[in-house]
């Protein structure tokens, strides 16, 4: 018993020694977007041809292509990385990011002038709306609207 103690005291002091602010300090490199670069060269590979890395979705779609679907042709060595550079892989995007942001602000002003443009033609009600004496009948419907109910009735 003295020795599981022991142990728990040894381990838990070992863990201890570094300050937390080393363990729970935050990497440079979480969050941000994921650059893909091929390695210059891979021993493993022998003498496997070094392939750009270029999606398939770049190629034209057609005939022209043995597995038209995966716009591939038979005999054509596979990339290392080919997982990432199919046509089914996640798709890329040819817009930068300015562009995006700019394409996005157009279409939010385009909504609200859309929305301005439908409240400057919109016609005029026909009918005046009512109006009620002594500040809107609070007196004879019960009270004041947004006043709370207190549960106590009043004497009159």
């Amino acid at each position: 018993m003295n020795k599981i103690r022991f142990a728990r005291f040894a381990t838990s002091a070992v863990v201890r020694q570094q300050p937390e602010r080393a363990i729970a300090r935050p990497r440079a490199d979480v969050g941000g977007p994921i650059e893909f670069s091929q390695p210059p060269y891979d021993p493993q590979l022998g003498d496997y041809p070094i392939l750009p890395a270029v999606s398939r979705q770049w190629r034209k779609p057609g005939d022209q292509w043995w597995d038209s679907q995966g716009r591939r042709n038979f005999g054509e060595p596979v990339h290392e990385q080919d997982e990432a550079l199919t046509v089914w892989a996640p798709d890329v995007y040819p817009i930068s990011g300015p562009s995006a942001v700019f394409q996005f602000s157009l279409a939010v002003l385009g909504f609200i002038g859309f929305g301005f443009f439908l409240s400057t033609i919109r016609p005029e009600r026909p009918a005046v709306p009512r109006e009620y004496p002594y500040d809107g009948l609070a007196e004879q419907l019960g009270g004041q609207i947004n006043k709370a109910n207190t549960g106590e009735e009043v004497e009159e």
